[in-house]
Order: structure tokens, then C-alpha cells, then sequence
């Protein structure tokens, strides 16, 4: 059969296309109605794609914004959270309106759908960045476009960061605020309050008496989102929420223990009936519990001095069988959630924490290259970059023909405040043997004796005390000796004569 089209085939395709034609013609005038000017009417604003605003009082007259984000894997492309992790955001309704902080650019439309929904049409007079982190800040430059009149109020060291993240100043739309300056919004009286290196220089806090209300910036928060629960008295905090709350704080501002020590004793000065934080439930209740956590934490005071971490690094189960054997010891005598980590496979934010957590840290490490099982290495120089201290210890090193890895941590713990051995380090060639789980049976006695106070532990690795230099005006510290003559504070921007010198 040839491919080419006869005429009735032709003839039949072209009737077709007629009276396809007239179809359209029938169906009406579309193109002209198109073409036709046609004044569009003003758009009303409706809601965003997320949908409804959800927004839940706080107060009578302050409000909750804050977005939940479950699809986060890293907090700070860090930290995992597999509960995700909450952006608050306030908003205080008085004469005058007041915004606390906004959100993360990845919650920006349910943001933007719940300010809308709580002020009610009205207009927004203030907003305060606390915290310049872009967890809480991305939102600022939209904020002010879509509110013509708000008032930015902050730092001055917040002042500076905001030109770096944004192209425009303070001074030309808003104001920087100082220690102790008020702001008046008709029945509410706030008051600002410094809270450098908690956990970034130019962080404050806000403090309402009227309510008795401390907003109290990255402080007091945890991971986790809050799932349409709002305050810590909501869920079961305790149980659920406690070690994430300790994997936040221990990691995030772990390091900056004296700079919350100087906050809470200024916390101490108000009278708080409830904390804001910008990540996790708010507190109404048990405050005293939840303050005592951030003291022991602070202080690095162990929150469990009789509790023991074992952690090991192990290549093919020697030392992994070395570390399970002190951990039954232990177990067996008497202490309860030993906590036995593989540092190879447990991330080392839940490592922080655990080291906050307990009194007594167990290493047992494989040697690699002649030195510390790198996994550990990581471990232990996190420790001391989180500025852990005031623990006990006790070494178990492995190698089949020369084990280093004790004398190689050891080294690491002379650098960290306050650390103390416990007993004497066991040597593993391999495997454990007879022998040697003798020896770390007697290890485990040591450290069960020492944990009950029975038994002193050896003093301090020797190491030279570490030395910094505090600033009097703001708390931040300078860590280093000496400081340099032509210092300039970074927070608050004194020279080197307001500086105090301070053992670290």
C-alpha cells in the first residue's frame, strides 16, 4: 500500500477541519474577549499557600508565630534532629505592636500567614531581633517591606551583623538598644537585657514585667518541633524532651558556660514567670527544675555525678569487647544507664551530652597509625572544644603490635580543665584475655569506688591553668594571654583597659 494520501482521503480530512473550525466558532469569542481592556480589581490579600494562620496565645497579649520544621536532617548543617526542630516567633499586642525575632527562610509563608492572621489587620510598630542567627532573622528585610513604619530595634553588635546580611543600616530605620533601656507599648513595660556570646556576641534578651515574661533568645530552647503543643507543661518533658534539650544546650552553648552563668545570675534579679525561648516549648512551670539543668550544665557540674559514659573505637571488636566488659562491671555494680557508645557510629552531639551528663568517662580506644583511633581523636578534641571539664576518667588502650592510643588521649585531656584519672590504664594486645578482663573488672571497681566517693581519683593531668581576659561592660571573654594592647572588645567595642584577667 503506498504512504501517499489519495484525493478522498484528502477530501475527507479537509471536511473535517472545516467543521472542526466552525465548532470553535460556536463555542464563542474567547480571543476578543481577551483582547478586550478590562480594569483588574484590587486583590484582597488572601492567604498564603499554607493555609489558615496557626497562632496560639501566650499571654492575653502575646502571642505565638512560630513555625515547626520536620523536614530539616541538620540543625546548622550539623546537629541531626529526627524530630525536627521549632522557629519562634512573638508577637506582643498592646498600644503598640511589638514582634520578637521571625524565622527561618524555609518557614517564611506560614510565618508571614500567622503574623498576618494575629495582627488583624492592624499595623506593626516594633521589631526585635534578639538573635541575628538566619534561623531567626531571614525574615527581617521582608518584615519591614511588607510593614512600612516598623521601627527595628536591636544590638549594636546586631546593628553590624544585620549589614552584613542585609543591604541596609539600623540607624535609618530603627534604633540600637543597650543594657537596661525600656520601651514603654502602653500597658507593657519591656526591658532589654545583654546576653553576649549566649551564644553569639550581640544577643539580648527582653524582659516584660507586666506579664513577667523573659524572651529569652537561643536560651532555655531545645530541638525538637513543637507539633501544635506549646509549652513544656504539654508534653512529657522529663522523659521525651530532657536529652534533646541537654544534646542543644551542651552543644550550642556548651562552650559559653561563664557567659550563662552571667545571665542566669542577672535572671536571678527578675521576677520570671515564663521563658520564650526562640527553639522549643515555652516554660510556665518547674521553671526552678528546668534553671537547675542550666546551672549544673553551665557550671560544668556533672547533672549525674554517679552516672558513667564508656565510650570505645574499635576496628574488628577487641576493644569494642574490651569496653562492653567494663560497662557489665559497672552495671554490675550498681550504676544505673551506663551509657555505652560505638564513637564510630554515635554522632557526637549525643558524645556532648552524655560527657554533661555523667561524672565519669571511660575511653577505651584502638591504636590507628600509633595514635588515637581517629573517630575517638574527634571525639575527645570536640570535648575540649566544647570546654568540657571537671570529670573523671579512666584509659583502656588495644594494639596488636605497639598500643599508643592511652598516652595519645592523655595528652588531649591535659588540655581540658580539671580532668582526673581513675585507676590505671589497661592494655589490651587484640583481644581481651584472661588477664586483661581481670584488669578491667578491678578497673571497674576503681571507678565504682571513686563514683560512690569511696576512692580519690589522681589529680589533674598537669597542665598550665588556661587564661582569659573578661570585659567588664558586656562578659565577653578573650581567650589568650596576653591581650593584646590595642584590643577592642568585639560586643560592645571598649579597649583593653575595661578587660579583666580571668582563668578559663
Amino acid at each position: 500500500m503506498g504512504t501517499s494520501m489519495d484525493r478522498r482521503q484528502f477530501i475527507k480530512t479537509a471536511a473535517g477541519g472545516v467543521a472542526g473550525a466552525a465548532m470553535l466558532g460556536a463555542m464563542g469569542e474567547l480571543p476578543r474577549a481577551l483582547a478586550q481592556e478590562k480594569p483588574a480589581p484590587v486583590f484582597p490579600g488572601k492567604k498564603q499557600f499554607a493555609g489558615s494562620g496557626v497562632v496560639r496565645k501566650v499571654t492575653e497579649d502575646i502571642l505565638y508565630l512560630g513555625v515547626d520544621d520536620r523536614r530539616i536532617a541538620l540543625f546548622e548543617n550539623v546537629y541531626p534532629v529526627p524530630r525536627g526542630v521549632s522557629y519562634n516567633s512573638y508577637l506582643l499586642l498592646d498600644d503598640k505592636t511589638v514582634l520578637f525575632d521571625t524565622v527561618d527562610r524555609t518557614a517564611l509563608n506560614p510565618f508571614f500567614e500567622n503574623l498576618e492572621t494575629a495582627l488583624n489587620g492592624r499595623a506593626l510598630d516594633y521589631l526585635v531581633i534578639q538573635h541575628m542567627e538566619p534561623d531567626h532573622s531571614a525574615a527581617l528585610s521582608q518584615v519591614m517591606a511588607r510593614y512600612p513604619g516598623v521601627k527595628l530595634l536591636c544590638s549594636a553588635a546586631a546593628a553590624k551583623m544585620i549589614e552584613q546580611f542585609f543591604d541596609f543600616k539600623v540607624e535609618d530605620w530603627g534604633y540600637t538598644v543597650k543594657e537596661g533601656m525600656e520601651l514603654s507599648t502602653g500597658k507593657h513595660k519591656l526591658t532589654f537585657v545583654e546576653a553576649p556570646m549566649v551564644h553569639w556576641p550581640e544577643v539580648i534578651m527582653t524582659y516584660d514585667a507586666t506579664d513577667k515574661v523573659l524572651f529569652s533568645a537561643d536560651a532555655f530552647g531545645t530541638f525538637g518541633a513543637l507539633g501544635g503543643n506549646l509549652f513544656a507543661d504539654e508534653v512529657n518533658f522529663q522523659e521525651e524532651w530532657l536529652p534533646d534539650a541537654r544534646r542543644y544546650y551542651t552543644n550550642i552553648v556548651g562552650k559559653y558556660g561563664q557567659q550563662v552563668q552571667d545571665v542566669l545570675a542577672k535572671a536571678g534579679t527578675l521576677d520570671i514567670a515564663m521563658l520564650c525561648p526562640l527553639h522549643g516549648p515555652i516554660w510556665r512551670q518547674e521553671l526552678g527544675w528546668f534553671l537547675d539543668k542550666y546551672s549544673k550544665w553551665s557550671s560544668y557540674t556533672p547533672e549525674e555525678p554517679a552516672a558513667a559514659l564508656v565510650m570505645y573505637g574499635s576496628i574488628y571488636g577487641g576493644t569494642e569487647n574490651a569496653a562492653t566488659l567494663l560497662a557489665k562491671r559497672l552495671s554490675q555494680g550498681g550504676k544505673r544507664n551506663v551509657a555505652l557508645c560505638d564513637v564510630s557510629k554515635t554522632h557526637v552531639s549525643d558524645l556532648i551530652a552524655e560527657a554533661f551528663r555523667c561524672g565519669h568517662i571511660a575511653l577505651a580506644s584502638a591504636t590507628y597509625n600509633m595514635d588515637v583511633f581517629t573517630p575517638m581523636k574527634n571525639a575527645l578534641t570536640d570535648f575540649a572544644a566544647h570546654n568540657l571539664q571537671n570529670r573523671t576518667y579512666s584509659l583502656v588502650e588495644n594494639g596488636s603490635w605497639s598500643p599508643a592510643a592511652a598516652s595519645k588521649m592523655e595528652a588531649i585531656l591535659s588540655g581540658m580543665k580539671d580532668m582526673r584519672k581513675v585507676g590505671e590504664t589497661v592494655t589490651i594486645l587484640s583481644t581481651p584475655n584472661e588477664e586483661t578482663a581481670q584488669q578491667l573488672d578491678k578497673l571497674g571497681d576503681v571507678i565504682l569506688a571513686a563514683l560512690d566517693g569511696a576512692a580519690p581519683a589522681q589529680a589533674p593531668a598537669a597542665a598550665e591553668s588556661a587564661v582569659g581576659w573578661k570585659c567588664r561592660v558586656c562578659g565577653y571573654i578573650y581567650e589568650g594571654d596576653p591581650l593584646p594592647e590595642d584590643y577592642t572588645c568585639p560586643v560592645c567595642g571598649v579597649d583593653a583597659t575595661f578587660f579583666d584577667k580571668v582563668e578559663l
